[in-house]
């Protein structure tokens, strides 16, 4: 028999309420134990929970939930306990006590919940990344996942694909008949439903990744030395995060903090100062990383000569420290050439900036309403593609066998998003990411 499984799935005590589940075969017996009773199912019930030898533990509001309608598809009941540390610590002492029952490793709930057919893999995956969530993009976004938005995407991609399948299938089993002309024009009107969908694919996966979503944009501040890019990110950071000095050469490394502009995850990079001549072998070194985070930038700010910025397709010229320069008139005519004046130390332009970057974020995440896909899903989801996508006068092209063999691993590889083949590989990193009563 399956063992019983009990944790806190609240907050961690002190708290007002600590709610501890319990879930498996056992969870009735369990419940009846401290209870004395199982209240009516779906109806919260107060109770007064005892020990083994009938001391008081707690007077809470118990709850019964008869699998598998629950969430972990299993027999599943609730304590609602005052969430004190010495509470919740009695309470779960006595389930440890019971036969049969353990405690919860991490994302145990959340893995029965899959392997019962309650939620599928991306859900799963939407669910961990809704826990994670630090920003409102990044809960946006894990909601949809969780909610099933790829979910339902792929159920009707893999109905498509049924249909098309039949196709086949039907085209392949009356071909012999002599009174039935299916064959004919068969394998064209088959590759066509699969280039439709093929481009459906497509433009799914010409969305933003979701990883850029949850791991936050890069945005990444270069220009030369002592151009100002240490205290515009001290300023963004409102911290002193990095040194500021009149000394040509100070940043040597790539500086990184996370920040939130308007709900939107970013990591923010401080560079050495990019420069052609005068580096030492250390600086050089910060030089070469620093032409390397600038490839690599989602969106890059250019503190400098708007002729020497780096060729880049999301890049804010900026003129900065204005209030060193201001009313020289070579340097107004340089700013003018530039997307925006600034100047980090007075705090002029850094408003228009900070709506320069959201503004310029949003054009790299998915609309509203659309979900975007992780690796993994974006993987199977390219190899779907490869599979339905066949060239016009090839052997394939004519051969519904082979046709048919194709829309069957697209439909295979369809299943590894929401979990239904090869995944056993991934399921423990993934559900080691809950905590321990998820």
């Amino acid at each position: 028999m399956r063992n019983t499984i009990f944790a806190l799935s609240s907050g961690m005590p002190p708290a007002a309420i600590g709610v501890v589940r319990i879930s498996g075969p056992q969870a009735g017996s369990a419940l009846e134990a401290l209870a004395g009773r199982l209240p009516a199912p779906r109806q919260a019930s107060l109770a007064l929970l005892k020990d083994a030898a009938g001391a008081p533990l707690d007077r809470a509001l118990i709850l019964w939930f008869s699998g598998p309608a629950t969430a972990t598809g299993e027999d599943l009941g609730e304590l609602h306990l005052h969430g004190g540390r010495a509470v919740v610590a009695a309470v779960e002492a006595a389930l440890a006590t019971m036969p049969g029952l353990r405690r919860a490793e991490p994302g145990e709930f959340t893995r029965r919940a899959f392997e019962n057919g309650r939620i599928d893999l991306a859900e799963a995956e939407g669910l961990a990344d809704l826990l994670a969530a630090e920003t409102e993009s990044q809960r946006v976004q894990a909601l949809g996942m969780a909610s099933g938005h790829v979910s339902r995407a792929v159920a009707g991609w893999q109905e498509r694909l049924l249909g098309l399948m039949a196709g086949a299938e039907a085209e392949l089993n009356f071909a012999d008949e002599d009174d039935v002309d299916v064959y004919e024009g068969a394998a064209q009107r088959l590759m066509a439903g699969m280039a439709a969908l093929g481009a459906e694919l497509d433009d799914w996966l010409a969305r933003p990744a979701a990883e850029v979503i949850a791991e936050g944009l890069s945005v990444v501040i270069a220009g030369p030395p002592n151009a100002g890019k240490s205290t515009l990110i001290n300023a963004l950071a409102q911290r002193e995060l990095a040194i500021v000095s009149p000394v040509e050469g100070t940043t040597r490394d790539v500086i990184e903090t996370p920040l939130a502009l308007d709900g939107i995850a970013m990591r923010f990079s401080d560079t050495a100062g990019i420069r052609a001549e005068g580096a030492d072998a250390i600086e050089a070194i910060g030089i070469d990383r620093a032409r390397a985070a600038v490839e690599a930038a989602d969106i890059l700010l250019w503190l400098g000569p708007p002729a020497e910025a780096p060729d880049h397709p999301r890049a804010i010229l900026i003129a900065a420290q204005a209030d060193r320069w201001r009313g020289e008139a070579a340097a107004e005519v340089e700013a003018a050439r530039c997307d925006l004046t600034l100047s980090a130390a007075t705090g002029e332009g850094m408003d228009q900036l900070h709506r320069m970057i959201v503004e310029m974020a949003r054009t790299l995440l998915p609309r509203e309403g659309e979900a975007a896909l992780r690796e993994r899903q974006r993987a199977a989801l390219a190899e779907a593609k490869q599979w339905l996508a066949i060239e016009t006068g090839t052997r394939e092209a004519e051969d519904l066998i082979l046709i048919a063999e194709r829309l069957r691993l697209a439909a295979t590889a369809l299943d590894r998003i929401t979990g239904r083949a090869g995944v056993e590989d991934m399921l423990d990193a993934l559900f080691g990411r809950f905590c321990i009563g998820k």
